[in-house]
């Protein structure tokens, strides 16, 4: 069946809603965090300024860079945007690209991109970037386990993967209060903190060099490829922040027609639902510190243990 143009308009708004409100998202919670530290804190909008300095900076890679690190910034760039088109980021009903992955192919892509990201920082030959991901893929022998569990008890609850169908079997009252349901989402903003580097597992405003785990495989990254990194990174929180929202809590806000009236209407309560998701992200920052690394596996193995008992409850 041929999309009507009126999908295919949706699913380029659905895009562009990530693409465009990343970095604002990014910004409104830099300054929530700041406040709470007492401090001024930047402007919202600075993030569109970093970005625009760093697009008009030189290029600069390690004269050991393969085609790996000139083709990785654009494929973490991407990956987000991809994913942005198979979940419910708008609409409550599915647009033509929901039905090319799943959530674990979804989440595929996240990882491949994620690869790609690992790959290039080794390349640059940097001592710092190596340690970094050398700390990554300690936390991302617990998360990987953490999301496919998450999305076991998923499907196992709503008999699918696909997000569109997932969000509305989790919205029924039989599971918006159930075990299964509290567990997941538990076990989904832990993965959260540690998928994107926040506190208790790393500090994103670190500039630390023997502390930084997330950021240190951007650390040899300049100009147009560091804007693409952190780009993407911002999106990268946007998108499964609205897996969070939109997806495992409840698809409320989202469009039920393909009208403007209706596509913007969603946009503003789907953007409100992430702010108000990314203060509690913010909260937690604040009212913690950043874990040592020997006890971050501690926390990651909790959240293991708790994605499992969801997948338990589920399959009862």
């Amino acid at each position: 069946m041929v999309p009507s143009a009126a999908a295919i308009l949706a699913q380029v708004c659905a895009v562009l809603f990530v693409l465009a409100l990343s970095p604002l998202l990014r910004g409104i919670l830099e300054r929530a965090k700041a406040r709470l530290l007492f401090r001024q804190g930047p402007p919202v909008v600075q993030p569109y300024r970093d970005l625009r300095k760093w697009f008009a900076k030189e290029r600069l890679r390690s004269p050991y860079a393969t085609w790996l690190s000139g083709f990785s910034p654009f494929a973490y760039f991407v990956a987000p945007l991809l994913v942005a088109s198979m979940i419910p980021a708008l609409t409550a009903f599915p647009l033509p690209f929901a039905f090319t992955a799943d959530m674990l192919g979804a989440g595929f892509v996240l990882g491949g991109a994620g690869l790609f990201l690992l790959l290039a920082a080794f390349e640059s030959g940097s001592a710092f970037s190596t340690l970094g991901v050398s700390r990554v893929r300690l936390v991302g022998v617990f998360t990987e386990p953490i999301a496919f569990l998450a999305v076991f008890a998923a499907s196992a609850s709503a008999h699918a993967t696909i997000p569109f169908v997932v969000n509305q079997v989790m919205s029924r009252t039989p599971w918006l209060w159930s075990p299964t349901h509290v567990l997941l989402m538990l076990a989904w903003i832990l993965l959260l903190l540690a998928e994107t580097g926040r506190i208790p597992v790393d500090n994103p405003a670190s500039a630390q060099e023997l502390s930084l785990i997330d950021p240190a495989r951007t650390f040899e990254a300049a100009g147009p490829d560091l804007a693409l990194y952190e780009w993407g990174g911002w999106m990268k929180f946007m998108v499964l922040t609205i897996v969070l929202a939109n997806v495992l809590f409840t698809p409320f806000g989202l469009a039920t027609s393909l009208t403007v009236p209706a596509l913007a209407l969603s946009a503003a309560v789907v953007f409100a639902k992430l702010v108000l998701v990314g203060l509690a992200v913010v909260a937690v920052e604040v009212a913690f510190a950043k874990l040592r690394l020997l006890r971050i596996p501690e926390y990651l193995l909790a959240a293991v243990l708790i994605a499992a008992a969801a997948g338990a409850a589920a399959s009862l």
